[in-house]
């Protein structure tokens, strides 16, 4: 056994050296990434308005959509998410633009939603993700930092073994259990450590292995195993009839051709099948609604009683556009094993699955993993420097006794 702690010992200093920066990196944006749904949400909240007169009541999703065509015959509406707050703008996604929020009593265009924030939280998630690398080089970052969070999750696991004392005695517990005052730099260094590591523990894992399957696609495959499932299908995997499409739109954005001109944006029976949907779940938060591009396409509404990162909280409906029959209703707990536990892992990382505590708790243990990459950092880099200032008095007594 104390073979074995010793090869643990050593994996994991090389882990966290070879790793440091990475999981540092990760780490600091994880931090800063902790809110962010509340944040963009609170930076809108200026575009928001209070009703004309009390008894004013919103546009209805047909005649909100009529009137943006109005002022901007050019757009192409693919989503419109509307909240519950009667104060909150309408948001659009338009076919090849960016977002627009829009007034809900008038149907006035108030703009694309504050950038500025925006801006910053696509900085810290390329960084965290990609480490700020653009193009043909995301792969390089992805596959880095995806082996770097793998080498976080093994030195997290194997902290918790090193973690326990080699000898049990209350004394040593509390050395490591407790932060202490009045150290020198080492030895607060490794209170800091122990101490961070063994209460953290357990979040951080839960956090670390949440990224592990979004970035190997053996991970997610696994994950639907361990449900005792087939993985799905890759999604970038040909489906019928996708190479003909994808080659229709690389030729619409060719220098000299003409991009067709899209079909009318169909709206007939929205007002109808919204209120279907309303009725679907009391109290939701927030909806989303795919609207039909094409004759035959439904309705899909996607209905939140969250903040978007719980998908507990989340159902899908799917309404017949001819009709108005309900043709599908899927609920978090009407998924298969797989796809639920998938899902639990992509927001246990976030935390989010278990709402703003969850969050709060990913973001702590986050700003704890920062802490433990320093001090584990300079614990190793003691560590050299000891090594090194004994080798010449090691040499010189080896020659003394030749």
């Amino acid at each position: 056994m104390t073979r074995f702690r010793s090869v643990l010992f050593w994996l994991h200093l090389v882990s966290g050296v070879l790793a440091g920066v990475v999981v540092l990196i990760m780490s600091v944006t994880g931090v800063a990434l902790t809110y962010e749904k509340q944040m963009l949400e609170w930076a809108d909240r200026r575009a928001w308005s209070a009703p004309p007169s009390a008894d004013t009541a919103r546009l209805s999703p047909e005649t909100l959509l009529a009137r943006v065509r109005e002022a901007r015959p050019e757009a192409v509406p693919t989503t419109l998410t509307l909240r519950a707050d009667p104060s909150a703008p309408a948001t659009l996604a338009l076919d090849g633009a960016g977002p627009l929020l829009v007034e809900p009593f008038t149907g006035a265009v108030i703009g694309p939603p504050p950038a500025d924030l925006r801006t910053f939280f696509r900085t810290m998630t390329n960084w965290h993700r990609w480490l700020a690398l653009e193009g043909t080089s995301r792969p390089v970052g992805k596959a880095v930092t995806g082996a770097a969070n793998l080498a976080f999750l093994f030195i997290v696991l194997s902290g918790i073994y090193l973690w326990v004392p080699r000898v049990w005695s209350r004394l040593q517990f509390r050395n490591v259990l407790w932060f202490r005052r009045g150290l020198t730099s080492k030895a607060r260094d490794f209170n800091w450590h122990n101490v961070i590591g063994i209460w953290s523990a357990v979040p951080l894992a839960i956090v670390v292995a949440g990224a592990v399957p979004i970035s190997y696609p053996w991970a997610s495959n696994l994950v639907y195993r361990l449900a005792g499932e087939a993985p799905p299908q890759p999604s970038g995997a040909p489906r019928p009839g996708s190479p003909a499409r994808a080659g229709a739109r690389g030729a619409a954005r060719g220098g000299d051709t003409v991009r067709e001109p899209r079909a009318p944006l169909l709206l007939e029976g929205l007002d109808q099948r919204f209120a279907t949907a309303d009725r679907q779940i009391a109290g939701w938060r927030a909806m989303t609604i795919r609207l039909p591009q094409a004759a035959g396409q439904p309705y899909v509404f996607t209905i939140d009683e969250g903040y978007g990162g719980q998908p507990q909280k989340r159902g899908t409906l799917t309404i017949n556009q001819a009709s108005g029959a309900v043709e599908k209703w899927e609920t978090f707990a009407d998924q298969s094993a797989g796809r639920r536990l998938r899902s639990w892992f992509r927001f246990a990382h976030t935390g989010e699955y278990y709402g703003l505590t969850g969050q709060t708790i990913a973001g702590i243990v986050s700003a704890g993993g920062v802490v433990l990459v320093w001090t584990g950092v300079a614990l190793a880099w003691r560590r050299f420097r000891a090594w090194t200032s004994r080798r010449p008095t090691t040499a010189a007594s080896a020659q003394k006794v030749a």
